[in-house]
């Protein structure tokens, strides 16, 4: 389950995420839609970076019956990056959210051997999303 927090005006469907989500886990999230203001914050106190950034994944500890963490996406920059590489808010949302999905199962693009550029790339193609956050910052 999803457990959804929109913290913004921007109407979001989270069933649109369904089809991630059931590829990847049957644990329960959270996911926070919130402002450049906000997750700038939390990116703050959290990683020690004073800046507004897309995603933001934070995993719990892995016990039975806890959900898998929370992932917090910016409105304002999934936006921005929407209209940037030219597709809708929503296939951005579900880019950051597959992204941020994959961060809270361990995978780790900064420190892997490109593992989470492949399975990203793997679930692209299969649900038909425009290209991932790790090939665009390639190119």
């Amino acid at each position: 389950m999803i457990d959804f927090d929109n913290r913004t005006s921007y109407e979001f469907d989270t069933n649109k995420l369904n089809d991630i989500y059931n590829l990847l886990t049957d644990r329960d999230i959270e996911l926070i839609l919130t402002d450049d203001e906000e997750i700038k914050e939390i990116n703050r106190q959290f990683r020690n970076k004073d800046k507004a950034t897309d995603v933001l994944s934070f995993p719990l500890e892995d016990m039975p019956g806890m959900p898998l963490g929370s992932i917090v996406i910016s409105i304002d920059t999934a936006k921005k990056g929407a209209e940037e590489f030219g597709h809708d808010t929503d296939d951005e949302i579900k880019l950051l959210f597959l992204h941020g999905l994959l961060h809270l199962l361990g995978y780790d693009h900064e420190t892997d051997n490109g593992e989470m550029r492949k399975k990203e790339e793997e679930i692209i193609k299969k649900l038909n999303l425009p290209a991932s956050l790790i090939i665009r910052n390639e190119d």
